[in-house]
């Protein structure tokens, strides 16, 4: 479930970031003026003003919604520690023998 909507996630966001790159600023109306304009847009008349921004409106609230719930599920969730990041390895008492009959008795410290 939780991959579930992670994949969901990260469909929204990237649908997300081409809706805001597709829209045009307040500034672009200006070249309308100058011959530049699209009467002949795809949206029709009112352009795509209304289409892009309530799509913007719902995909942004899908995501912060989705966000809120991938942060509830995560909380509660164990992060796996392998073997390598856990260094307290437990000592074999056998290992622990055999290096202190190899250590020859001129290493150990005589306390005078």
């Amino acid at each position: 479930m939780y991959e579930l909507f992670i994949v969901l996630y990260l469909l929204v966001a990237l649908a997300l970031i081409v809706l805001v790159l597709i829209q045009h600023g307040k500034g672009a109306d200006m070249g309308a003026s100058f011959g530049a304009g699209g009467s002949a847009t795809i949206f029709g008349s009112s352009g795509t003003g209304n289409f892009l921004t309530r799509t913007t409106t719902v995909l942004a609230t899908l995501f912060f919604a989705l966000s809120l719930l991938l942060g509830n599920l995560s909380t509660d969730r164990v992060k796996a520690v392998d073997e390598w990041q856990d260094l307290s390895v437990p000592v074999d008492a056998k290992a622990v023998d055999a290096v202190e009959e190899k250590k020859p008795a001129s290493d150990i410290p005589v306390g005078n």
